[in-house]
């Protein structure tokens, strides 16, 4: 049995960003860079964080950072995170899927759209160098 998992983060647990220490805290590991398809949409939540979600239509690809994650943690880092951010299924540029952080649809209702940045990274001006 596979005692770690893939998760994808678009906002503040990616690298040099403010909730990074509860990933690194849950045991995480940085694997890559990666992105979506380009059927995802992104939001600012009170200039906070972001909530990101999957479109039919009007979609962009969402740069990203795929940790692997021991699943015992796995729980607890995710009670950690805002209310309205859930795990699902995020498709990847080259089509495979990993569990990523993604929004629930009231939590963008009223916020701002960043879709055009393409990134948090992007909207913030926080950008990391290893």
């Amino acid at each position: 049995m596979n005692k770690t998992t893939l998760l994808a983060v678009n906002g503040t647990l990616m690298r040099g960003l403010e909730l990074n220490g509860n990933m690194t805290a849950a045991g995480g590991v940085f694997m890559r860079e990666d992105h979506t398809d380009p059927h995802y949409r992104l939001w600012s939540i009170g200039d906070r964080h972001p909530g990101m979600i999957r479109v039919a239509a009007g979609g962009t690809s969402v740069a990203l950072e795929i940790w692997e994650l021991p699943l015992a943690s796995f729980a607890a880092l995710l009670l950690s995170e805002p209310a309205g951010l859930a795990i699902g299924k995020v498709t990847l540029g080259d089509g495979s899927q990993v569990l990523g952080v993604l929004a629930e649809p009231w939590l963008v209702e009223n916020q701002k759209d960043i879709t055009a940045h393409g990134s948090w990274r992007a909207y913030t001006g926080h950008f990391y160098s290893a």
